[in-house]
């Protein structure tokens, strides 16, 4: 007996040796670095190593972090915080703080009571503050070399959990601000080009370009990172009808790759990664230093808004209304506009449609359709339209914070083809998400930027959409309980009833419900097979992990936080 005992307590032994060999480092890990380890870090990075303090710990009296447990309650700095909490630069200025709630697995919640304890959660363990490229290599370099998770961060405007990880470090551009005008001469494109750092935020990049005459593709949210996730990701925005996504503009990439080298890739040199970054995500190819992408002479964009409110009484009315509107949008989006419209419990908003390079009377004309449509319906509604003589201009009187801490979120892209063909059924669909979320469709012709929809890493279903449909349900800050019931509701009950509708279909990689199955596929399409072989050549030993990232099915977070490699 004793002879089996020992046998098994060998057996046993050796599958946690084996599990543990595959599982990057905690805390709780006797080969985690040392406080000694850590502090030669900070000083080979010039004092820029920061140890995470979730900002809301000031609303809980204590923070527990790791072997270390500090007083931290300070009602004022709570009351402050929560005040603040829901605006993007609250937590863009952190190096830690995740914008989407739902990915800090409720470890320090600013709106429960005060003695819950304030823990560090599924935040990154350490920052690098990084203000030059020898900080990146550093970080990358001491992940490597003590077994830890590495994170790539910008601002952290991130609806899927790209930007954090529990026992990681974190290496943060923000402060890559580089800004450069120039010229670009190569077969494919010869013109003005902007160089962007890692750091910089779209309106930046559009005051920057503007203050040259020119004009950039970013997103429409001011504080979105132009060079991080959101041009790796694809990018549409407020130009997309007339010029294409924001990676359809990258004319090279400056990347520091696993190996420590950094290499510009553009289109005769590592032309693999050149084409993987332009759409195929971020965090897993390389940490981006800096972008160059094409800039165009600023020009005059006219800008319109349309409003019809639900009062209780008209609601099938606005959805009558809905099929006209959907009719509408191909004409609409094919003159150059973009249209961001929402339709939910209060009714119906398009704000805006945004049109560079038409003027308000072409506007008006090509709005005039769903406009009369209402006035038939008997709709009370109010339009408004303004032309500005500058995008900056035309921007910046419509720009919002964009907040991502409001809503849990997933997404469908809904191609022309079944607008068209089916828009009864569509609309079906749309009323019965309206009427438990909040609806965007953000409208489009992304046909613009390329010539074939293999040109880019971008999931090729984009260029069949007309409009990318974003489900926003609303955060529960109070009952963790009731937000993982939403997080399941939009996985298995609202994001079907598009996806009935769009069998084979696709995602905005951006914006998008991070449990989607058959990621792959979803979020890809064909192009995953390839960036899978280039994800394999430029990290064969996988350093960067991003949660549904090319690679990603590689590894497996555990319930103890630890990521453990699958292979």
């Amino acid at each position: 007996m004793r002879f089996y005992d020992a046998l098994w307590a060998l057996i046993l032994n050796l599958f946690v040796d084996l599990t543990a060999s595959r599982c990057l480092l905690a805390p709780s890990d006797p080969e985690w670095p040392s406080t000694a380890i850590w502090s030669g870090l900070n000083e080979t990075v010039g004092g820029k190593l920061l140890a995470t303090i979730p900002i809301a710990a000031s609303c809980h009296d204590r923070f527990a972090q790791y072997t270390s447990n500090l007083s931290t309650y300070n009602g004022s700095v709570c009351d402050a915080l929560r005040s603040t909490w829901f605006y993007p630069e609250t937590h863009l200025s952190s190096p830690s703080s995740p914008m989407a709630y739902s990915f800090t697995n409720n470890s320090c919640n600013p709106w429960v009571e005060r003695d819950v304890p304030c823990t560090i959660g599924y935040d990154v363990a350490y920052t690098i503050n990084a203000t030059q490229i020898s900080d990146l290599r550093h970080g990358l370099e001491f992940a490597k070399d003590h077994k830890i998770r590495l994170i790539i961060r910008n601002t952290g405007h991130d609806y899927l959990g790209k930007s954090t990880g529990a026992h990681a470090l974190g290496l943060w551009t923000h402060q890559l601000k580089l800004l450069e005008v120039g010229t670009y001469n190569t077969t494919n494109y010869t013109g003005p080009a902007i160089r962007i750092g890692a750091g910089v935020l779209a309106i930046e990049a559009y005051r920057f370009a503007s203050s040259h005459g020119l004009m950039v593709v970013g997103g429409n949210c001011p504080t979105v990172g132009i060079a991080g996730g959101y041009s790796q990701g694809g990018g549409h925005g407020p130009l997309i009808s007339k010029y294409g996504m924001g990676a359809d503009q990258v004319l090279e990439w400056d990347v520091l790759t696993a190996d420590g080298n950094i290499v510009t890739a553009n289109a005769t040199s590592h032309s693999d990664l050149f084409w993987a970054l332009r759409g195929g995500g971020g965090g897993t190819f390389g940490v981006v230093v800096s972008m160059t992408v094409k800039a165009f002479p600023d020009i005059y964009v006219s800008t319109a808004s349309l409003t019809a409110v639900d009062n209780g009484t008209n609601t099938d009315i606005i959805y009558d209304f809905m099929k006209s509107w959907l009719r509408a949008l191909p004409q609409i989006v094919d003159a150059g506009v973009h249209a961001l419209w929402f339709i939910g419990p209060s009714g119906f908003s398009l704000v805006p449609a945004f049109a560079p390079g038409l003027h308000k009377d072409e506007l008006d004309a090509l709005l005039q359709v769903p406009i009369e449509e209402m006035k038939k319906a008997g709709l009370h509604y109010q339009y408004s339209s303004n032309e500005s003589a500058t995008f900056l201009s035309a921007y910046e009187s419509l720009a919002t914070g964009c907040n991502v801490s409001d809503y849990n979120i997933g997404g469908r892209l809904i191609p022309r083809s079944l607008v068209l063909s089916q828009t009864d059924r569509l609309v079906e669909a749309i009323r019965y998400i309206g009427s438990e979320a909040i609806l965007s469709g953000v409208s489009f012709n992304a046909r613009a930027g390329v010539i074939s929809p293999d040109e880019v890493a971008v999931n090729p279903y984009f260029r069949k959409a007309l409009f990318n449909a974003f489900i926003g349900v609303p955060i529960n800050y109070t009952s963790w309980t009731a937000n993982q019931a939403t997080l399941d509701a939009i996985t298995t009950d609202l994001l079907p009833a598009l996806e009935v509708l769009t069998p084979h279909g696709g995602v905005y990689l951006n914006e998008a419900d991070s449990r989607q199955p058959d990621f792959q596929s979803t979020f890809y399409r064909d192009h995953y097979d390839r960036l899978l072989q280039i994800k394999r050549l430029y990290d064969p030993d996988n350093i960067f992990y991003a949660k549904i990232a090319v690679g990603s099915e590689a590894w497996e977070q555990q319930l103890d936080k630890r990521l453990c490699s699958l292979e």
